[in-house]
């Protein structure tokens, strides 16, 4: 595939996705394309369908019917080159409490086998604001905003087109949400990522995103 070829494959292509659990069907022919440099929110309540949608993007669920596609690569065939394209920031981020930021950005990358360095880790953590004095402090004394821009951080680290976002706000004050919104919104225009994120809250799916389902 040439380099035009892969710049105009979507980062997410899901055409016609259904999925029950049981008699209960959560998703009926959902059709959703998002591009690099686009934010996609997802809005809605509970059991309307954004978790599966999230799980069927990371392999984690088969589609009963449809497609789905990170990059071009489809997720449940071949899941560990669907996820080397992707990150996912979990609503409760799962960082390791008795290892400091950039010990936490480092063994995770190292995991992930990137061949990333502490280049990559300081270029993450500086772009999500984190004062630099915080990179060598452990999670348990941080925030959860300050938590949610170290796993940020490791995203950037691992330069990955596609970042997945569960709930990036809930249980934030005002005022970190703000920045939490601020922050993605410059990350986008700066690296050209395509988001997709849910949430429940209205008013922060109209201050990040391009487009709402």
């Amino acid at each position: 595939m040439t380099m035009t070829d892969a710049s105009a494959v979507p980062a997410i292509a899901i055409e016609g996705l259904h999925h029950s659990y049981g008699a209960n069907t959560v998703l009926r022919g959902l059709d959703l394309t998002v591009r690099r440099g686009e934010i996609y929110a997802l809005l809605g309540g509970n059991g309307a369908g954004k978790s599966t949608t999230l799980s069927a993007l990371l392999g984690f669920v088969a589609p009963q019917a449809g497609t789905v596609r990170v990059c071009g690569i489809d997720p449940v065939a071949d899941p560990r080159s669907a996820r080397a394209v992707m990150a996912y920031v979990p609503e409760n981020v799962s960082l390791y409490e008795h290892l400091t930021a950039r010990e936490n950005i480092g063994y995770f990358l190292s995991l992930a086998q990137t061949g990333q360095g502490q280049d990559a880790i300081e270029s993450g953590l500086s772009a999500v604001g984190l004062a630099p004095e915080a990179w060598d402090k452990r999670l348990s004394g941080f925030s959860k905003g300050m938590r949610q821009k170290v796993a940020i951080a490791l995203a950037l680290a691992r330069d990955v087109p596609v970042l997945l976002l569960d709930e990036p706000t809930s249980a934030l004050d005002m005022t970190v949400q703000v920045q939490i919104v601020d922050l993605l919104r410059n990350l986008q225009r700066k690296y050209g990522l395509a988001y997709l994120f849910i949430s429940h809250d209205l008013k922060v799916v109209r201050a990040m995103s391009h487009k709402v389902m």
